[in-house]
């Protein structure tokens, strides 16, 4: 893969001058070193009591996963790992860990633990067997930063872009705790992508639009696997698994599903 750039990175919007001025399109978080609990990605940190901290909370959860089809073990114990309740609103904690949707602000939200889970297993089972980690991936739709965290423990560089300043600044937050070296936040137009950091192994997608954006087409590695809802000829959202090889491309339309619209721009 081509050398990932240095960082703090710098979006190039040029072709999007008239959307903000350039002082405001410019912005990245390299977080540092990890933390002694998160040392060994994969691995739960100690519980913390009975609350929404304990690993017996999470596991759960997990165990629901499980139930439900997700059976990748290592993504399985990424979901078991990261505190969903760190990333929704104080007033919603309790709700953390169930398999619903939630609201974190700007009209957006973090998706079930399911979906989070599913999208991530499509993207896993598009890499090479016997691979320890996912190779370099993009986020696209960063929100409160949630996916990216669980991305940051099963590949070895995520790169996660947020169009909404304010949804770009809570995931900085968000994230600082878990110090994910591995994990940096943009803030730009995510239907651009990133090329600095390309070729990439796999994209996600959190935000469904008409058609698969060229750009994240041409910045896919042969190989590489895209994993993203997608509308409908019927007018309906599905989620769509591309797939880049070396004749062209394979599209999979799976089952229905429902997340908010793609925009191009930044906000």
């Amino acid at each position: 893969m081509a050398q990932r750039p240095s960082f703090p990175a710098r979006m190039d919007l040029s072709s999007r001058a008239a959307v903000a001025p350039k002082n405001i399109a410019d912005s990245a978080v390299h977080t540092r070193a990890r933390s002694q609990n998160d040392a060994k990605p994969g691995l739960t940190p100690a519980a913390q009591g009975h609350g929404l901290d304990s690993q017996m909370v999470r596991g759960r959860m997990v165990k629901k996963l499980a139930h439900q089809g997700i059976t990748h073990p290592d993504l399985l114990a990424a979901m078991g790992a990261v505190e969903r309740h760190r990333f929704v609103d104080s007033a919603l904690v309790n709700q953390a860990y169930e398999d619903t949707s939630l609201p974190i602000g700007l009209g957006q939200t973090i998706s079930k633990p399911n979906v989070v889970a599913r999208m991530i297993e499509l993207l896993l089972q598009g890499q090479d067997e016997g691979a320890i980690k996912m190779g370099r991936v993009l986020e696209v739709g960063t929100g409160c930063g949630y996916q990216a965290a669980v991305l940051g423990r099963l590949a070895r560089e995520v790169y996660s872009i947020e169009r909404l300043r304010g949804l770009h600044d809570k995931a900085r937050a968000n994230l600082r705790p878990f110090r994910l070296a591995n994990v940096h936040l943009l803030f730009g137009d995510g239907m651009q992508g990133y090329a600095k950091g390309a070729p990439y192994a796999g994209i996600i997608a959190a935000a469904g639009g008409h058609a698969i954006p060229q750009a994240w087409i041409d910045q896919l590695a042969v190989g590489g696997r895209i994993v993203a809802p997608m509308e409908t000829a019927a007018g309906q959202q599905a989620l769509v698994v591309v797939d880049k090889l070396e004749r062209g491309l394979k599209h999979s339309v799976l089952e229905a599903v429902h997340f908010v619209p793609l925009k191009s721009g930044i906000a």
